[in-house]
C-alpha cells in the first residue's frame, strides 16, 4: 500500500494532462471547422440522381424531404426507395409528388434482398432507374438548404475526387432522451471527427451524403460489395481509396433529426454506433475513453484527492477540461436557450462511458426494429 500514493497521483495527473489536451485540441478542431466555407464551382454541374431509402413515416419526414425538392441546381432527379408498398412513407412521397408535378420523381417499391443490411438493399433496388452518372445518396432523416446540391458534387468535378460526404448537426425532437442523443451526436462524436480531419485523416465517411459516380461504383463492384456490412459508409469508402481516388470531407453541414422515445431507444441506437467504431478500430476502441476528455478528468482529480496531490496544476487542467467541456456544449447551439441542457452535461457523459462500456459485452444490435448480430469483421447476419 506504500506505493498506491505515489501511484494514484501520478496516473491521476497524466489523465488529467490527456483530458486537458484532447479537450484544447478538440475544441480547436471544431472552431477550424466552422470557419471553412463549401467551395462554389462556376463550371456547369452535371445532372444528378439523388436516392432517398425510405422506412417508415419518421417525424418531420414530409419536410425533411420537401427541402430536397427545392434544390437550387440545375438538373436533378429524386429516387424515392421503400420495400413494402403499405409503407407510411409512401403517402409523403405521392404528396410530393402532388406538390412538385415538373420534378422527374420516381418511386420503387421493391421487397427484394441483396444482403443483411436492408439500406443497401433498397439503393440497390433504387440504382435501377437512376438516369444520371452523378449520384447522391442521402439519408430520410436530413434537412438541408437550397444549395447543398451544389455544395456536395462540386468536388466530384476533379477526376480525382471518389467520392464527397459530410459531417452532420443532431437537431432534437421534442424530449430529453432526443436532446441526450443530439448531444452524443454533436458533443462527442462529431468533434472527434473534425479533430481526426485535422491531422490529416481523409477515410470518414458518413451515409448521411455520399456522393459520388456511377463509373466509381462500377469499379468497386456496385453496392452488392457492401450488401453485408454494418458500416456500410465506411467500407465504401475503402473501396473507392482502393482505386486511387480521394474522399473529400465537405464543409456544409447537414442537419439530421434526433428522434428518440425512451432511454431504451437511446442505448439500442448509440451501442449500434459504438459497435460500428468497435468494428471498425478494433485495437485503438480500448483507449476511446481516452477521449471522454471530462470524465477522465474527474477520476484523474478523484485519485489525486485519494493520493493527497491537490497542486494548483492538477486543478488547473481540471479546469481546462471542464470549460472545454462547456464550450463544446454550447458551440454548435443555435437556439435561444443555450443553456436549458446544461444539467444534462453529467447524465450525458456517464451515458456516453456505459455504452461504451457495454459494447465489448455484446455483438447484437437493433436497426430499424430489426435485430442483427455483427462478427468482428462487421459482416450482419439477421435475427428476426
Amino acid at each position: 500500500m506504500q506505493f498506491f500514493h505515489p501511484l494514484a497521483a501520478v496516473v491521476g495527473f497524466v489523465g488529467l494532462g490527456i483530458a486537458a489536451g484532447y479537450s484544447l485540441l478538440t475544441l480547436v478542431a471544431v472552431l477550424v471547422w466552422q470557419w471553412r466555407k463549401p467551395s462554389r464551382d462556376s463550371a456547369q454541374l452535371p445532372p444528378v440522381t439523388l436516392l432517398k431509402p425510405l422506412c417508415g413515416a419518421e417525424p418531420g419526414l414530409y419536410e425533411h424531404l420537401r427541402v430536397f425538392c427545392q434544390q437550387d441546381y440545375p438538373t436533378f432527379q429524386i429516387i424515392f426507395g421503400v420495400r413494402d408498398p403499405a409503407d407510411p412513407a409512401c403517402a409523403v412521397v405521392e404528396r410530393l409528388i402532388a406538390e412538385f408535378p415538373s420534378l422527374p420523381i420516381d418511386v420503387v417499391i421493391n421487397p427484394q434482398l441483396h444482403g443483411s443490411n436492408l439500406k443497401i438493399s433498397n439503393l440497390i433496388n433504387m440504382l435501377s432507374v437512376a438516369r444520371y452518372d452523378m449520384l447522391v445518396m442521402a439519408d430520410s432523416d436530413a434537412f438541408v438548404g437550397p444549395d447543398y446540391l451544389a455544395a456536395v458534387t462540386a468536388p466530384l468535378l476533379d477526376p480525382k475526387v471518389g467520392m464527397v460526404t459530410c459531417t452532420y448537426r443532431g437537431v432534437p425532437t421534442h424530449g430529453v432522451w432526443s436532446r441526450l442523443g443530439a448531444m452524443y451526436i454533436n458533443e462527442w462524436y462529431v468533434p472527434s471527427i473534425q479533430l481526426a480531419w485535422l491531422f490529416g485523416y481523409e477515410g470518414y465517411v458518413s451515409g448521411q451524403t455520399m456522393c459520388l459516380r456511377q463509373d466509381t461504383l462500377r469499379a468497386i463492384g456496385g453496392l452488392h460489395a457492401i450488401a453485408n456490412h454494418l458500416a456500410d459508409d465506411h467500407r465504401l469508402g475503402e473501396l473507392i481509396r482502393g482505386l486511387g481516388l480521394r474522399i473529400v470531407l465537405s464543409p456544409y453541414a447537414v442537419r439530421g433529426e434526433h428522434d428518440e422515445q425512451s432511454l431504451e431507444t437511446l442505448t439500442r441506437h448509440e451501442l449500434r454506433w459504438m459497435r460500428t467504431i468497435h468494428v471498425l478500430r478494433p485495437r485503438s476502441f480500448r483507449l476511446i475513453f481516452l477521449s471522454f476528455s471530462f470524465p477522465l478528468a474527474v477520476v484523474g482529480m478523484l485519485l489525486s484527492a485519494v493520493a493527497g496531490a491537490h497542486s494548483k496544476a492538477a486543478w488547473g487542467l481540471f479546469g481546462i477540461a471542464a470549460i472545454v467541456r462547456l464550450a463544446l456544449h454550447i458551440l454548435h447551439r443555435s437556439d435561444r436557450h443555450v443553456f436549458r441542457d446544461m444539467w444534462l452535461l453529467p447524465v450525458r457523459d456517464l451515458l456516453l462511458c456505459w455504452v461504451w462500456f457495454r459494447s465489448f459485452f455484446t455483438s447484437r444490435v437493433t436497426w430499424r426494429g430489426n435485430e442483427f448480430d455483427v462478427d468482428d469483421d462487421g459482416f450482419m447476419r439477421r435475427l428476426t
